[in-house]
């Protein structure tokens, strides 16, 4: 479900149930089931046979929901949280550099909340497959669960298993190696022996710490990775506002100019342009869109340390 869409819910499918812009929630459609929240009762039944992205609303009317198709990057937003996710920013990232695309094969450890085992999944599908690994026994057999519900089993395969310890178990099949563990450095001899050797294997490492990166960086040059490379994404958001252009006229007479939005007036203006966007005598807009960043910002995830291996030269 989550690399094939559909368009009409059914009885059976996972729904991610938007309630407003800081809160969604996933639940299985069954038939006779109620979805109980804050706006209010929703039945199953009135929603089979909708279309993915329709409102409902409650029983008694006063409140409604948007039915959304499930999709890795609603499931980041949504997943129950059983160790730290990786979100969107740098999901795309690695994805980018890692050079993933159907057809691909990918080895990943270790699973955890199962985040960007879902990117991976519709990013390589439906051709690639995703070799994934979980040394904790209950978090690997709820994902393995998870994928079997989100009918990810023909592009995923999950094994509980200490990849520290006891290394991948594949030789020679991935293209790409992704390592979310807490010592790296110890999985890159068993990253090596993953790669496929006719062609340019790579490799990324996520960590939390710079001492991390330092003796992960020093394992991948001794076993003679290359381009060894280390980035940080971090997030600036920016927030608009349109502002009604300031008159150049009063400027150069030296007016004071205001840029506060003067709302009647703007009402004023859309009513006698007939559209929703005002127009001066001249015909040229007399607004003008602004934007600054938002004064909180995301801070520090992780460090995210790559690597490329060459391919062996044909004797």
């Amino acid at each position: 479900m989550f690399h094939q869409y559909k368009t009409l819910i059914e009885d059976g499918d996972l729904v991610v149930v938007y309630l407003n812009p800081g809160s969604m929630l996933t639940t299985t459609v069954k038939a006779g089931d109620m979805l109980n929240n804050k706006y209010g009762n929703f039945r199953h039944d009135d929603m089979i046979g909708l279309k993915y992205g329709s409102m409902v609303k409650s029983r008694v009317g006063t409140g409604f929901v948007y039915l959304l198709h499930p999709t890795p990057a609603l499931w980041t937003q949504v997943v129950p949280h059983r160790t730290q996710i990786l979100y969107l920013p740098d999901i795309s990232f690695i994805s980018m550099y890692l050079d993933l695309k159907p057809g691909k094969v990918v080895l990943e450890s270790g699973t955890g909340s199962g985040s960007f085992s879902h990117s991976l999944a519709r990013t390589i599908a439906p051709t690639g497959h995703l070799y994934t690994f979980e040394y904790h026994e209950l978090r690997a057999e709820t994902a393995r669960k998870e994928f079997i519900e989100h009918r990810l089993t023909d592009v995923v395969t999950i094994e509980h298993r200490d990849v520290l310890a006891n290394g991948f178990g594949k030789v020679g099949i991935a293209d790409a190696v992704f390592l979310d563990l807490p010592a790296p450095w110890d999985a890159v001899a068993a990253a090596k022996e993953s790669l496929r050797r006719d062609t340019t294997g790579r490799v990324c490492s996520f960590s939390p710490c710079i001492e991390q990166v330092q003796r992960t960086a020093l394992a991948l040059d001794e076993h003679g990775f290359s381009d060894i490379r280390m980035y940080e994404c971090l997030v600036k958001d920016y927030e608009t506002r349109t502002l009604p252009m300031p008159d150049i006229e009063e400027a150069i007479n030296g007016q004071k100019i205001n840029f506060k939005p003067n709302w009647s007036e703007r009402k004023k203006r859309k009513l006698e342009s007939g559209s929703g966007t005002p127009t001066g005598e001249s015909g040229a807009s007399s607004e003008i869109m602004i934007s600054k960043p938002v004064d909180q910002a995301r801070g520090h995830t992780s460090y995210l340390t790559f690597a490329i291996l060459a391919p062996e030269a044909n004797n």
